[in-house]
């Protein structure tokens, strides 16, 4: 199979996939500028296992879980994590064993650099779409979530 056949259907039009990962992309770049801009200097990799902490904390095998890569590599990326600043690591409440990765306030300060970017990317798409066809994108990708994500 070419790389033409995996991006194209039949009739030559882009894959479902590739139309949903390319806003993603966009989307993505605007907020990784910004923090850039704003001195901050993360990877993407670092940037996509940070968005994947939870708002309590999340657990190593988490993160790995949900970035779909190898624990090894979830303990070295939250390393540089740490490192930076952004994350720590502290015990988990619920299990002594265990140990959370939670953002610090210079995490925090990623997370509020974002929100302002994501909203106006949204908002652009918004006024782009018109509030009822941004409404039912929404919900049909709501609705691939279900079949798609095991994290949600």
């Amino acid at each position: 199979m070419t790389d033409d056949e995996v991006g194209a259907s039949d009739e030559g039009e882009l894959n479902l996939g590739l139309l949903m990962f390319i806003p993603y992309r966009f989307m993505e770049s605007a907020v990784m500028d910004a923090l850039k801009s704003a001195g901050h200097d993360i990877s993407l990799t670092q940037a996509r296992v940070f968005q994947r902490i939870g708002p309590d904390g999340s657990r190593l095998a988490e993160l790995a879980e949900a970035s779909q890569v190898s624990k090894q590599t979830i303990g070295s990326i939250v390393d540089q994590l740490e490192r930076a600043g952004y994350v720590r690591r502290a015990p988990d409440p619920r299990d002594a064993r265990a140990r959370l990765v939670s953002l610090t306030d210079r995490g925090h300060e990623l997370v509020a650099l974002s929100l302002p970017v994501v909203r106006d990317v949204q908002d652009r798409w918004t006024a782009h779409l018109g509030p009822t066809r941004t409404r039912q994108l929404r919900q049909a990708l709501e609705a691939l979530r279900e079949i798609s994500d095991p994290h949600r």
